[in-house]
Parts: C-alpha cells; sequence; structure tokens
C-alpha cells in the first residue's frame, strides 16, 4: 500500500479505535456511574443500549447518506458531533441526561462508522489488499477495546465522568489527522436519488420498539409485550413496503438476493448480541458479587483484547488457508465454548477458573469480527458500499442492544433478593442468553461452509442505474 493509503487507513482505525474504548471505558465504569446518579439496572442497561440504539437504528441511513453526500464529508462532520456530545455526558448529572447524550453519540457513530468502513472498502482492491486492511481495521477495533478496559477503570476510580471526557480529546486528535490526510472527492451526483426518510423512520422506530418490548418484558404485563413487539413487525413490515415503491430506496432489497451477505450479517448481529451481552453480565459479577474495584476489573477482562493481536496477525493466515466462512463458523464455536464454560460460575471463583473463557472468547472474536466484515462487503458494487457497511454495523448494533436488553431481563426476571446466592442465580440465568445466541450464530454460519470463501457463486443482482453509465467511480465516493 501507498503511504497515502497507510495515512487514510491510519486515520479510520483511530476513529474505529475511538469508539472501541469509548465502550469499554463505560462498560467498567457501569457501577460507579449506578452508585453516583442512584440508577436500577434496567436504567443502568440503557446507558449502554441507548448508544447501540442510536448507533444501529440509524446506520442504515448513516450508510446511505455517505453513499450520497460523500464519505469524507460524513465522517468529519458527524464525528465533530461524537466529540460534542460524548463532553456533553461527562456533564450528566441525572440519568436521563446520560441517556440522551448516549443516544445522540450513538447517532453520531452510525454516520461516521459506515462512511469510515466504505472509505476503506472504496480505498483498496478487492482481494488481499482490502482484505488485510480489514483485518488491520477490525484489530484496531478489537485493541481500542482492550484498552478502553484499562483506561476505563483507572479513570473511573479516579472519577467516571472522565470516561466520557477522555474521548473528546481522542476525538480532536482524529478529527484533525482526518482533515489532513482523508483526500477530497467530488460530490456524488445524486440526480434522481434521495434520502429515503420514511423508510428510515420506519426502520428505526422498528429497532426502538423491539428492543424496548425485550426489556421491559420483566416489568409489565405479556400483553402490553406482545402489542409493543407486534408494533415492531408491523414497523418493519412498513420498511418493506416503503423501500419496494421508493426510487431512492434506503437499502435496496435486491441486495438480500447476496446469501454471504445475509448470512454474515445474521450471525454478526447474534454474535454481538452474546459478546455484549456475557460483557454486561460479567462486569456486574465482578463489582457487584465479588466486590473487584473498576480496575481489578478492566485487568481481569483485558485477556478478551488478545484479539487487537491475532486479528492482523494469526487471523488473515488462517483466511488465506481455510477461507472466510470456515474461520468465522470455528470463531462462533469457541464463542459458544467460552460462555459455556463460564455458566456454572460459582460465588468463590479464582480468576484462573475464569481465564479460559476469557482467553477463548478474545480468540473468538479474532476470528468472526474481522472475516464477517470481509464477507458482508465483498462483491457489492462500489456505489452501495456505505450500505452494506450500514447493514453490517446495523446487525452488530441491534444485536448488541437486544443481547443487551435480554440479559438484563433475565438476570432481574431470575433474581430474587439481594443476597449473594441470589445475585448468583440471576446472573448464571442471564449467561444463558450469550450461549443461546452464539450457537445459533454457528448455525446459520454452517451454511456457507459449501463454498471456501463464504461467497456464493453468482453474483447478486447489480444494482439500479439511475445515472449515465459513462459517470467517474470518484462520484460515488
Amino acid at each position: 500500500m501507498s503511504g497515502r493509503a497507510w495515512g487514510v487507513l491510519f486515520v479510520l482505525c483511530g476513529a474505529i479505535f475511538l469508539e472501541g474504548i469509548d465502550v469499554a471505558m463505560l462498560n467498567v465504569a457501569l457501577p460507579s456511574i449506578r452508585e453516583d446518579l442512584g440508577m436500577s439496572t434496567g436504567m443502568l442497561q440503557w446507558v449502554m443500549s441507548a448508544y447501540v440504539l442510536g448507533y444501529g437504528g440509524f446506520m442504515l441511513l448513516g450508510g446511505r447518506a455517505a453513499d450520497l453526500f460523500g464519505r469524507r464529508q460524513m465522517f468529519v462532520f458527524w464525528l465533530v458531533v461524537f466529540l460534542l456530545f460524548s463532553g456533553l455526558g461527562g456533564f450528566a448529572t441525572e440519568g436521563w441526561m446520560l441517556i440522551v447524550a448516549r443516544f445522540v453519540t450513538g447517532v453520531a457513530a452510525a454516520f461516521m462508522t459506515p462512511a469510515g468502513l466504505s472509505i476503506i472498502t472504496t480505498s483498496f482492491e478487492e482481494g488481499p489488499q482490502r482484505n488485510k486492511a480489514l483485518l488491520v481495521y477490525s484489530g484496531t477495533a478489537a485493541g481500542g477495546f482492550s484498552i478502553g478496559l484499562v483506561v476505563g477503570g483507572l479513570l473511573a476510580a479516579i472519577d467516571w465522568r472522565w470516561v466520557f471526557f477522555a474521548p473528546v480529546i481522542l476525538s480532536l486528535l482524529i478529527l484533525i489527522a482526518a482533515i489532513a490526510l482523508i483526500p477530497k472527492s467530488p460530490r456524488p451526483d445524486r440526480t434522481g436519488q434521495s434520502v429515503d426518510l420514511a423508510g428510515a423512520i420506519s426502520v428505526t422506530a422498528a429497532i426502538l420498539l423491539l428492543v424496548f418490548g425485550v426489556e421491559r418484558a420483566t416489568h409489565v404485563s405479556g400483553g402490553t409485550t406482545t402489542l409493543t413487539i407486534g408494533a415492531s413487525i408491523v414497523l418493519f413490515l412498513a420498511f418493506i413496503a416503503i423501500e419496494r415503491k421508493s426510487s431512492s430506496p434506503l437499502v435496496r432489497l435486491g441486495i438480500f438476493r447476496n446469501g454471504a451477505l445475509v448470512r454474515a450479517n445474521l450471525a454478526g448481529m447474534l454474535f454481538a448480541a452474546g459478546f455484549f451481552g456475557f460483557q454486561f453480565v460479567a462486569v456486574l459479577y465482578l463489582q457487584e458479587l465479588r466486590g473487584w474495584s473498576t480496575l481489578q476489573t478492566s485487568l481481569a477482562l483485558i485477556v478478551i483484547g488478545v484479539d487487537a493481536i491475532l486479528s492482523p496477525t494469526l487471523t488473515p493466515k488462517l483466511v488465506a488457508k481455510f477461507g472466510n466462512a470456515r474461520v468465522i463458523f470455528f470463531g462462533l464455536l469457541l464463542a459458544a465454548l467460552s460462555y459455556a464454560l463460564f455458566l456454572p460460575v460459582g460465588a468463590d471463583w479464582t480468576y484462573l477458573a475464569m481465564f479460559p473463557s476469557l482467553i477463548i472468547l478474545g480468540l473468538a472474536f479474532s476470528l468472526a469480527y474481522g472475516p464477517l466484515t470481509i464477507v458482508a462487503t465483498e462483491g457489492i458494487a462500489e456505489e452501495e458500499q456505505g450500505v452494506a457497511g450500514g447493514l453490517l454495523y446495523t446487525s452488530f448494533q441491534f444485536g448488541a442492544a437486544l443481547g443487551l436488553s435480554s440479559v438484563a431481563a433475565v438476570n432481574i426476571g431470575a433474581t430474587d433478593g439481594d443476597s449473594p446466592a441470589a445475585l448468583l442465580d440471576g446472573y448464571q440465568a442471564a449467561l444463558v442468553v450469550p450461549l443461546v445466541a452464539a450457537l445459533i450464530a454457528a448455525f446459520i454460519s454452517a451454511f456457507g461452509l459449501k463454498s471456501r470463501s463464504g461467497i456464493e457463486e453468482a453474483t447478486p443482482a447489480a444494482p439500479e442505474v439511475t445515472e449515465p453509465a459513462a459517470a467517474p467511480a470518484e462520484a460515488s465516493r
């Protein structure tokens, strides 16, 4: 790769590193936030879920906006929004204020992340060069998470508000580098195209209602839960109807003819559900039942960050030898094994007893995350790379929100009292959710094993072209 290409990749890796460190730091600071702001377990879960809902709910619109309005423009503008609202979260004095700040920060990430991913997929030629860039990119995301665990523990030990102020400084540095290194490109030709607001509103509302219904399942009647989830399904159907009729759909439905893309998104959604759900339970177990400090918790979980080393080193070799599909499948099986080993967790487990689950989960992440990203964007037309990236990250964040909601609901429902035994019962019940999610993800990914690469032999239908065929490729950047 040229020096300029490495510079662009450096900036984009910085942005995904920012996302990883932001989420990880908040994860270990949750108990401190709960104590300071007096938040319940259900409300505390929404501090995390508000971010992933904003992220996942607006990701499709963010991917489409990158294709329509320019990837660099969207990346830079929404990085500024991310910076501002991350800082505002640090000034929250009530739980609802923090939740609102996290939601807007998630919306900013929803526009910024698919723009960054599509800059990579349109800047590097499909094949080994792009695969290398994407695996470095995913490894950097993992590095942000692992470093964030330790940094978050250190900052939360001083004051949890620094967990929000630190990303402001990093965001500013990335913004300066982005303006300097990411090349400007002509504005895309939007003749005959528009933003599908109706589609964006319907799918966002559907996601919000679905996760809200799951989270509130243990607090309201079965009829209310059924009504909420039913309304979500109606909105999803409305979204499909809108996309069928729209001249400029948010998501061209023909893109789902690519079986590998569909499998990657479903497996990614379930993998994220298990991954985030497991960590939510693990942090509560270590800090609230075992009484570990935020720093001790951070150091305990940092071993998961081994994927930051393995993703750009081991994973490319395995992909080259066995193909994406097999590597993904094995990674998902390892995730299931990790959760199964942690399932019988006891009130007095030593760290040595927890270690196998944590190290295996780090290996599972390194094998699954990067190859899922490759499969979900490979073979997609350049003018739809933003949408493909938006779909993938929607699946990741939608899965994370559902995972958090599900484990919180099960944990609350299975916890009968405040005794250590009651807390442990709740944690053990909630840990079944990640295990089931990983097993279903592995089952889905198994259908791709017939192809070494995991890519369908048939090329998916090309998008409808509304512009002259001779339009330059740069017009879509």
